[in-house]
């Protein structure tokens, strides 16, 4: 590779943004500026492919603002709100899809602008690229409130829900999902082993009509379920197989799916041996599969959008007496961990508007052995080299986000990629820009801005890189090995930072190429032993397992539950790889804010030897293991359903 060049930021293709220009990058969402930057070839884009017709956002109004006067002061033609947004009255938070028409009006619209706290980039996946069926006009109307369920309803985002699995039915084999809405919209996705991805539109004859609230994706009622079980029920046996064909849930082919495990540990009758007959194994359940691009795209690039989206749906169709518990085991490594993301202070916004009706259970992460977490506190002219290790055969982006308190200013970053002797040139606060091998395209870019649409408090620094592999020679690949990221505190105050390592493994069962980077340091203990001096507050090593956390569970009003083992090792009862309460970190001093211990905990092994714990497979009668706090989650989820 010849040695990279430093480049500005280009203007925009999508938006128009000169992000080059003093101040722009300043309050806004630097993932946006860097998937313009690169022609959103981290979207399955690139160079010379147009933009999307429309982007997925998520936006949080102005603090007396409220959607419907977001809809006044806007076209349909430029900016489409799903209309279930219209449901919670006083909510400052909605999803909604833009053209390029949007930011001009941002930039030439000072009462629209003065409505727009901040916006969020969603994965503009190839569904949320295009139009919205009957958004949101100034005339539109709240989702009429009748045929809504009552009592106890549990909500389940996830992946994967095999809807005809007898642990959801009930006593008379009828399904107890009385609302099924899946999110994505074609039979022949982007998924591996599908060859020639030649997509086909989903036909809603079998896969269910649009919901019309929603604006996208396809709906089954229960009643629509119970009828394609009735008419491929052979002999008393519902034949699943043919089933899940006929209503083109291509991923149900899978032996093993996550959503399907964690809804039957949230509600299912539980296992022979430990039969569960509780409210939470007859209650009605509302079920929001999500698009197989989230379960593809483990760095949660779609997350905020489709997670906020799929809150929505499941209450808008429990009425206002409803006590409902939702349960949503997904999330990311990145981000704030304060509670100011956007989707964070969203479910907190809606769990207050509820007053006690919603609950939000949500896993604490799996990552605590992973070392992708630094935690440091630099001192007036110190030095800190980060050791980023990025893996060959990366086929997928890899992002690095360092979060610096309010007044760190005075904080330089310099960047030496694998193989350079000399660094980058030296980024301060306020400048961004793109690195490239030859002069063209970016390997990876570095976005430096006074404040982030990413957290309220402080700023986030991105630095993103493309993947270290590709098939296509003519792609753009960054360099693997050990990329040196150094912060100087230039200053004379300490300054307290964390840096973030984005997920990007691989989901269960599938092989999307992506490898999992981290960091590296001489002081750090890799024994794994879960006692070891990693986590004392004196351990020199600025590598962390405490505060390694799931982005989407540091909230103020949603539970997060870490995981334990049911029969206890003389190494501890925590799983290795969750979160601890207490915090054994305690110690050390903490950006404002952040969240680094679960709210509770529940098991997520079985012992020491046999990790993971026993739920439902793909198919009726079949039991898999899963280990993970994603099956923490649904256990709080079931208590609370209990309990409401």
């Amino acid at each position: 590779m010849s040695a990279p060049t430093w480049q500005p930021l280009p203007t925009g293709e999508f938006t128009g943004i000169d992000w080059s220009a003093p101040g722009a990058i300043n309050g806004q969402d630097p993932y946006l500026a860097w998937a313009e930057a690169d022609h959103f070839a981290g979207y399955r884009r690139g160079p010379g492919k147009k933009p999307p017709k429309w982007l997925p956002i998520v936006i949080e109004l102005s603090a007396q603002a409220e959607v419907p006067a977001l809809v006044a002061a806007s076209r349909t033609a430029w900016l489409q709100i799903p209309r279930v947004y219209l449901n919670v009255p006083g909510l400052r938070f909605c999803s909604a899809r833009v053209r390029p028409r949007f930011f001009d009006k941002l930039r030439s619209d000072a009462h629209l602008r003065s409505l727009i706290q901040r916006f969020e980039l969603g994965l503009p996946v190839a569904p949320h690229t295009h139009a919205l069926i009957d958004p949101c006009t100034p005339t539109s109307q709240p989702t009429p409130a009748h045929g809504l369920l009552g009592g106890k309803v549990l909500g389940l985002i996830d992946g994967g829900l095999a809807l005809a699995n007898s642990a959801f039915l009930d006593r008379h084999g009828h399904t107890r999902i009385r609302h099924f809405w899946r999110q994505d919209a074609y039979e022949n996705g982007n998924w591996p082993g599908n060859q020639p991805r030649h997509r086909e539109p989903l036909d809603p004859a079998r896969a269910g009509p649009t919901p019309h609230d929603m604006g996208y994706g396809h709906e089954l009622s229960g009643a629509a379920i119970d009828a394609a079980m009735t008419a491929y029920t052979r002999q008393g046996q519902v034949d699943e197989d043919a089933l899940y064909q006929h209503l083109q849930l291509w991923d149900l082919s899978m032996p093993v799916n996550h959503g399907t495990h964690v809804m039957s540990l949230a509600c299912g009758p539980g296992n022979p041996l430990h039969p569960m007959h509780d409210d939470a194994s007859r209650a009605d359940l509302v079920a929001v599969q999500l698009d197989w691009s989230n379960v593809l795209d483990t760095s949660g690039g779609a997350m905020n959008v489709s997670v906020l989206d799929g809150l929505m749906y499941i209450l808008a169709r429990c009425a206002p007496s409803a006590k409902v518990v939702v349960n949503i085991s997904w999330g990311t490594l990145a981000g704030p961990h304060d509670g100011s993301s956007i989707l964070e202070a969203a479910m907190d916004q809606l769990i207050a508007l509820y007053g006690g009706r919603l609950q939000i259970a949500v896993p604490a992460g799996n990552a605590y052995q992973s070392r992708t977490h630094v935690n440091a506190t630099l001192q007036p002219d110190q030095t800190l080299p980060l050791h980023w290790r990025v893996q060959p055969d990366d086929r997928t982006q890899s992002f690095l986000e360092i979060w610096l308190p309010d007044g760190a200013q005075d904080v330089k970053i310099c960047v030496t990629p694998p193989g350079q002797t000399e660094p980058l040139p030296q980024r301060c606060m306020g400048q961004s820009g793109v690195w490239t091998g030859d002069g063209s395209d970016p390997l990876c870019g570095l976005i430096y801005p006074t404040s982030s649409a990413l957290g309220s408090r402080g700023t986030c620094v991105l630095l993103a890189l493309e993947p270290t592999f590709s098939r296509k020679r003519s792609a753009a690949t960054a360099p693997f090995g050990a990329w040196q990221v150094t912060l100087i505190n230039t200053g004379s105050t300490d300054i307290t930072l964390d840096a973030y390592i984005e997920r990007d493994d691989v989901a269960i069962g599938q092989n999307t190429g992506a490898r999992q980077s981290y960091f590296e340091d001489a002081h750090y203990n890799t024994s794994g032993n879960i006692g070891s001096f990693v986590d004392h507050p004196d351990d020199p090593t600025p590598i962390r397992r405490s505060g390694t956390f799931n982005s989407l569970s540091t909230g103020q009003n949603t539970v997060s539950v870490g995981g334990t083992r049911r029969a206890a090792s003389p190494s501890g009862h925590f799983a290795l790889y969750s979160p601890r309460k207490p915090d054994p970190d305690a110690g050390r001093p903490e950006r404002p804010g952040v969240k680094k211990v679960p709210d509770t905990l529940q098991p997520s092994d079985d012992n020491p030897t046999l990790w993971g714990v026993l739920g439902a497979g793909s198919r009726s009668g079949s039991v898999i293991r899963l280990a993970g706090t994603s099956s923490s989650s649904p256990q709080l989820a079931r208590q609370r359903l209990n309990e409401a």
